[in-house]
């Protein structure tokens, strides 16, 4: 097998691979992908199927995935849609996928409801991002809500259409200051510096990849910068700044916004600071700057 194909990125294994690698890669067999849809409010995605293989990352609710195999234990092995992510996930946490999102949720998150009531029990939550199908509406005492295809209710103004962009992304990121830092997390209830990144950006239609290497590489366009020169004097809000294995967003040229494992959430801090705190006692000089 190639070293070149990144297990994150390529469903590629010695024993099974996507059939659209046959002829670039030699596996015992090949599969079609199956589409499914994330069917709980998060799913983690791990590089082997066990329950104590740490997280690589995680899937919101709606989101397809293309499966290759599932296993007699309960394990499904697939590839995220929203950014081509690799890996292993719960098969009680897919459904089959059958109709196209048409709303993602805008709110930090937001209840599902068995109807059209707030004063009913909630049967979930959903985070920001997910993404859902609204098949009808209905109104009860003034407030609107939605309806979803699996027959569940969320609050309509918490919802925003597929394709819906935001002015300032920026301002999603500092709406989660206080959320905390869960490696590999992707949600609000915990996610990481490359998920906030991520997650963020999305909203102004951004389609960042997953990991800090991957959009240290290849988000927007990089910056006249090498690791040890002074930083630009253009730095402006949105601008992303790498270390090795971590990434932060300027709110302002002085204000870093990052999740971070320093206060175990998403903070903002003083960019001098930060700079001198991540250099000296977490993940060195800064390597790079990225404008979306």
């Amino acid at each position: 097998m190639s070293a070149t194909f990144d297990r994150r990125r390529h469903p590629v294994r010695a024993d099974l691979a996507a059939a659209s690698y046959r002829g670039r890669v030699e596996a015992a067999h090949y599969a079609d992908p199956v589409p499914y849809r994330i069917a709980a409010a998060t799913t983690a995605l791990r590089r082997e199927p066990r329950p104590d293989c740490g997280i690589d990352t995680e899937a919101l609710y709606g989101e397809v995935i293309d499966i290759f195999e599932t296993t007699m234990e309960g394990w499904a092995w697939g590839q995220l849609r929203t950014d081509g992510y690799v890996g292993w996930l719960s098969s009680d946490d897919i459904a089959p996928f059958d109709l196209a999102a048409t709303h993602h949720v805008r709110a930090l998150r937001t209840f599902r409801y068995p109807g059209p009531d707030l004063k009913f029990p909630p049967i979930g939550y959903l985070s920001l991002g997910s993404k859902v199908t609204v098949v009808a509406e209905a109104e009860t005492r003034g407030l609107s809500y939605a309806r979803l295809a699996d027959g569940s209710f969320v609050v309509a103004r918490h919802l925003v259409a597929e394709g819906h962009v935001e002015a300032d992304w920026v301002a999603i990121t500092e709406s989660l200051v206080g959320t905390p830092y869960l490696w590999g997390g992707r949600s609000t209830l915990g996610l990481d510096c490359s998920a906030l990144v991520q997650l963020s950006a999305a909203f102004a239609g951004y389609v960042l990849p997953r990991d800090s290497d991957m959009q240290e590489a290849e988000a927007g366009t990089a910056l006249a910068f090498r690791e040890g020169d002074p930083l630009p004097a253009d730095l402006r809000r949105g601008d992303l700044l790498f270390w090795r294995g971590h990434v932060g967003v300027l709110s302002t040229p002085e204000l870093l916004t990052h999740a971070n494992g320093f206060t175990m959430t998403v903070s903002q801090e003083p960019l001098a600071e930060a700079l001198a705190r991540i250099g000296a006692k977490e993940y060195g000089a800064l390597t790079g700057i990225r404008r979306l």
